[in-house]
């Protein structure tokens, strides 16, 4: 078994990798930092003993995306599943005041490369008449919060496009599902509001969120599933979330 993970190099795409390694799949692992792709390829194979292909590109290109994707390797090209997991959030402004860099690089990330990425490997999977294509959402797919209007209109987007995919490949036998976390520690706030990490630590003060491993689990819990089960759509919130906007803090 086969499993192609974007965004790799940290957080949920890297959880996700060690899931599914410890479940004995050889992964295609990728992601924009080749120093963080090469530790995590010696990291799974020494400690997994599994086969691991690492693809340094940024999915934003569309030429990259195909040159790569296209040329796989024969070992690694039968591919059965997909975690279309390379995103980000960028900024968290008014739409009057948001910058135009960080809504061009949040469309070009969560939207146009989960596309190309996603038009390649079905390609492969409707040859092979079997594959499961997982989506990583967000609760910002499902509700819209104030300041979050272009990352959530992105993830949105998402969420469209499981269902339509879904659609679209149900003759070829392939499943599509996506996951939908709330709060997730990883580098996401560290992201959003360009590497000022003091800023990014206030976001998880005094809470409890969700851990990258959380949604990595969910994630090959709904890859694991029998063949006539598919899981469409699940929302995941760390306890002390209700929605987008409402938390219970610590010690109250």
């Amino acid at each position: 078994m086969i499993a192609l993970i974007t965004g790799a190099t940290s957080g949920i795409g890297k959880s996700t990798a060690f899931e599914f390694a410890k479940h004995g799949y050889n992964l295609i692992i990728t992601g924009r930092r080749q120093d963080r792709l090469t530790d995590l390829k010696n990291n799974l194979i020494n400690q997994f003993s599994i086969k691991v292909l690492d693809l340094c590109f940024d999915v934003r290109d569309s030429k990259q995306v195909e040159v790569v994707l296209s040329n796989l390797p024969l070992e690694f090209k039968n591919i059965d599943v997909l975690v279309n997991n390379a995103g980000l959030a960028a900024g968290l402004a008014s739409i009057q005041d948001g910058k135009l860099n960080h809504w061009e690089q949040m469309i070009d990330t969560n939207i146009k490369g989960l596309l190309y990425v996603s038009k390649q490997i079905a390609a492969i999977m409707i040859q092979n008449k079997k594959g499961h294509i997982i989506n990583v959402g967000s609760i910002a797919g499902k509700e819209v919060y104030a300041n979050g209007n272009v990352y959530c209109a992105t993830k949105h987007a998402v969420d469209a496009l499981n269902k339509g995919m879904r659609i679209d490949l149900l003759p070829h036998g392939i499943k599509v599902s996506s996951v939908n976390p709330g709060m997730v520690e990883t580098e996401f706030s560290v992201v959003r509001f360009d590497g000022d990490e003091e800023r990014a630590k206030k976001v998880y003060e005094n809470i409890v969120p969700l851990k990258p491993e959380d949604i990595a689990e969910t994630i090959y819990w709904m890859a694991s599933r029998p063949a006539h089960v598919n899981i469409n759509d699940i929302i995941i919130m760390p306890t002390i979330q209700a929605n987008a906007t409402t938390l219970k803090l610590k010690n109250t």
